[in-house]
């Protein structure tokens, strides 16, 4: 029985377009059990489904963050970006919304050394160590922080592995979503009807083109991990 709870969810998810999916034609064999049916050739997602599956991913994520693991947002379609980085901020995770690069997770290692020079840098221009390099010279390393700051500022926190990854859309995300599969970091993803589900520990099966939809469901998902944190005293790492 469907309680007034889920009842209510549903409204709230229909009015977000969250049951949009694609056409026939785009639909992935994996999403087909979660497609309630067609209209004017386009998928409407089952969502009882898609909110059994949040529910699935809030569980996860709340032990994930009770044992103390970071939470890896990623998001770079434009209806993403915002809502990632408003929760990013929130829940002072590590997050990318401008492009993934490739070997963030597979040579993070290399990464890291990016980000450490990022720091190096600040702080040696921040205690006025840039006096003793020509203009030239000051300008070259201007420009070079302001490159690594691009991709690389937004992941400074991330000092090992993240614990698991949030897509928004594993298939705009499939770089991100294979490199966590080659290292073995589990996935949570809004992952709409053309997207291989397979691939996907956690899929959230949802309209992942609209903004109201993401925020929605991103901002459940938030809470979960908000609410794990505050079940241990592990520093998140």
């Amino acid at each position: 029985m469907i309680t007034k709870v889920a009842n209510d969810v549903v409204e709230e998810l229909f009015q977000r377009g969250t049951h949009y999916g694609y056409s026939r034609s785009r639909r992935h064999a994996s999403a087909k059990p979660y497609i309630y049916g067609f209209k004017n050739r386009s998928a409407i997602i089952d969502l009882e489904q898609t909110i059994a599956s949040l529910e699935l991913a809030k569980t996860f994520l709340k032990e994930l963050a009770s044992t103390g693991k970071q939470l890896l947002l990623v998001g770079t379609k434009p209806e993403a970006v915002l809502v990632i980085e408003r929760v990013a901020g929130r829940l002072e995770m590590p997050y990318i919304t401008t492009r993934w690069i490739g070997g963030t997770l597979t040579n993070f290692t290399e990464i890291r050394k990016r980000i450490e020079r990022l720091n190096a840098l600040k702080s040696e221009r921040d205690g006025g160590g840039f006096g003793v390099y020509t203009k030239l010279e000051r300008a070259k390393l201007e420009k070079e922080i302001q490159d690594l700051e691009r991709y690389f500022s937004n992941l400074v926190s991330l000092t090992k592995l993240p614990g698991a990854i949030l897509v928004i859309d594993s298939k705009a995300e499939g770089i991100a979503v294979a490199e966590a599969r080659r290292v073995g970091v589990p996935i949570i993803s809004l992952s709409s009807t053309d997207c291989d589900l397979t691939l996907i520990d956690y899929p959230i099966v949802s309209n992942d083109g609209s903004a109201q939809s993401i925020e929605y469901l991103v901002n459940a998902l938030a809470l979960a991990y908000e609410s794990g944190k505050q079940l241990t005293s592990v520093p998140i790492i």
